[in-house]
């Protein structure tokens, strides 16, 4: 396989490299391999679920979350 250089990556178009990194994506896609969670991290799912369940308006919508994300950073 012929390597590529960043320099050839900058003489594509930019449709080129979107669909080169769309391509590069979808091998990455294909050959990703979930983790494994550990016990501990099960554990603190399995909390926080059974929490969400006992209070399910103690959380906070999507919309307040990523309002106050973007407040923060100045998105």
């Amino acid at each position: 396989m012929k390597s590529i250089t960043v320099t050839d990556t900058l003489a594509l178009s930019i449709p080129e490299r979107i669909q080169l990194v769309e391509e590069i994506w979808d091998t990455i896609a294909a050959q990703a391999v979930t983790p494994e969670l550990t016990v501990a991290e099960k554990k603190l799912i399995d909390e926080r679920l059974e929490a969400h369940r006992q209070n399910p308006e103690a959380g906070s919508s999507w919309e307040n979350v990523y309002r106050r994300i973007a407040k923060k950073y100045e998105i």
